[in-house]
């Protein structure tokens, strides 16, 4: 929270240097864009990361950087040596370290509490930022009022010391590692995959993304609003975001009980129509008091909507990939506010702050409708922990972890009764086998023996192999099972697992050339 504190106070002298420095409508906005573009640029690969390196340690390489870039900020500022371009850069390093940093800290959520209670603890976590939001930018108004946005800055440098130390002590208590880690790339590619084989986690990508690019102009355009609607200065920014920031931790107090009331979709609706109504309110209202009260509304709004996202996210991947699929909802939702601020700031450039509220308004209005196509999914009873059951095969041929390509048949006996329910779950046994690595999946049927069926696909190395088993989850339990209830045969399915192999590359063989074909006395298998 101290932590918390001192980025929000770094916020509000941002955005308020920016303003002193003469800087546009648009280049005001583009300061919360600056923070947030980094995320959707490197969100991915600081997920990857994240699951498989040591995530203590990425946090506190990543708290280390911003510290280091605190303090360069801070010693230009002192110095004025600042332009509008500069304080830009600054913002958009601090992003790139709260990129790395967000995919780690989010992941271990899930490694602190059971998961019966994730979304109250990921809810908890909202409140604690929300805590400092609802504070933070009151005390950082006061701070840049009194002292100047340096001293902002030189708070910020500060607040990460504890966070630090914190992390340096911290010692979770984490299962071995079974497998060796993943190359950065390949990890990268293996989460895409399985987010784009994840329908449930695709329509919360696309919901969030439609949040957040609406969502971010009541942020982006706050100083404008205290300075240009209501006519203040840094104190009445930083009681706007204050307000926005209360409204966040009642949104947190109250979610765990509207949450055994309302589904998941209602809460999402609800939210986005608070958001519609606090930038409404913030384009046409004068009066502090009534302004802060509908941003209040908007706050809680905000952290609903978006705990809401995570924990969907969180119950919708399991542990070895969830670093990675948080890691693609962020780059989505905060991709989408980085948009959206560069959109709103040239609406608010061009045709005034109020336009520009009153469009996201209307869009934020159109996001609550989109549920109505495309509702978020409730799975708190979804089980996606490892089975545990499957175990690495023996092997006549010796075999390596590099060893590969490798091609997989399965054998299905099947009555001509069942072939419409087999071709049903086999198309979700696809949809499985692509999600955890299987290329090349196909489904054969013999001509000769009308109840044979093969199901086959292929893994670039007996490890990928591994892993791809190891990835099954107990969700998938009831795939398997369905295909077992329609299996005839006398035992299990029978099951293939080659190797290809090239034959230029048996051992002792070398083919001839085309010259040696050619002429028959230099042909190396002629015999002497």
């Amino acid at each position: 929270m101290a932590s918390n504190f001192g980025g929000l106070i770094q916020s509000v002298g941002a955005a308020w240097m920016m303003v002193r420095l003469g800087a546009s409508a648009q280049l005001i906005a583009l300061v919360s864009a600056s923070v947030t573009l980094p995320i959707m640029l490197l969100a991915l690969w600081a997920g990857a990361v994240a699951d498989n390196l040591d995530r203590r340690k990425v946090m506190l390489a990543a708290q280390g950087f911003m510290l280091l870039v605190s303090l360069g900020l801070s010693i230009c500022a002192w110095a004025g040596l600042l332009t509008p371009w500069l304080l830009l850069g600054f913002t958009f390093l601090i992003g790139c370290g709260v990129a790395v940093n967000g995919p780690a800290w989010q992941a271990s959520v899930g490694e602190m509490v059971p998961r019966a209670v994730l979304p109250q603890a990921i809810a908890y976590n909202s409140m604690g930022f929300n805590i400092a939001r609802s504070v933070g930018p009151a005390i950082g108004g006061a701070i840049v009022a009194a002292a100047g946005a340096a001293a902002a800055f030189a708070i910020n440098a500060v607040s990460y010391l504890g966070l630090i130390v914190v992390l340096a002590r911290w010692r979770p208590d984490l299962p071995a590692r079974i497998l060796p880690r993943e190359r950065l790339f390949t990890a990268m590619v293996a989460g895409v995959r399985y987010v784009s084989m994840s329908p449930n986690i695709l329509v919360v990508l696309l919901r969030a993304a439609a949040f957040g690019i609406s969502a971010s102009a009541i942020v982006a355009l706050m100083p404008l609003v205290a300075r240009d609607v209501i006519g203040g200065g840094p104190l009445t920014y930083g009681l706007l975001l204050g307000g926005f920031g209360v409204g966040a931790v009642g949104g947190a107090l109250v979610s765990r009980s509207i949450r055994a009331r309302w589904s998941t979709e209602r809460l999402v609706r609800v939210a986005a129509l608070a958001m519609a109504v606090g930038a409404g309110v913030a384009a046409v209202s004068t009066m502090l008091p009534l302004t802060m009260l509908a941003l209040a509304g908007a706050g809680a709004g905000w952290v609903l909507a978006l705990s809401s996202f995570n924990v969907t996210v969180q119950y919708s991947a399991p542990r070895w990939v969830v670093a990675r699929a948080l890691a693609l909802y962020q780059m989505v939702a905060f991709g989408g506010m980085a948009i959206g601020s560069w959109i709103f700031g040239w609406i608010a450039t061009h045709h005034g702050v109020s336009t520009g509220l009153l469009c996201a308004a209307a869009a934020q209005a159109g996001v609550a409708l989109l549920g109505l196509i495309l509702p978020v999914p409730r799975l708190e009873e979804a089980n996606l922990d490892p089975r545990g059951t499957w175990e690495e095969p023996d092997t006549a041929v010796p075999v390596e972890a590099r060893s590969g390509p490798v091609v997989i048949t399965i054998e299905y006996r099947i009555a001509a009764a069942d072939i419409p329910a087999f071709l049903n779950v086999m198309s979700e046994r696809h949809r499985i086998r692509a999600r955890d690595g299987a290329r090349g999946w196909s489904l054969l049927r013999d001509l000769a023996d009308e109840m044979l069926w093969i199901e086959r696909y292929h893994v670039p190395t007996w490890l990928d192999y591994v892993r791809h088993n190891q990835r099954r989850t107990h969700a998938d339990t009831a795939n398997s099972d369905a295909i077992a209830q329609l299996h005839r045969g006398p035992a299990a399915p029978q099951v293939h697992r080659m190797v290809e192999r090239s034959t230029g590359t048996l051992p002792g063989l070398r083919l001839p050339s085309a010259r040696e074909l050619a002429d028959p006395m230099t042909d190396p298998t002629r015999s002497t």
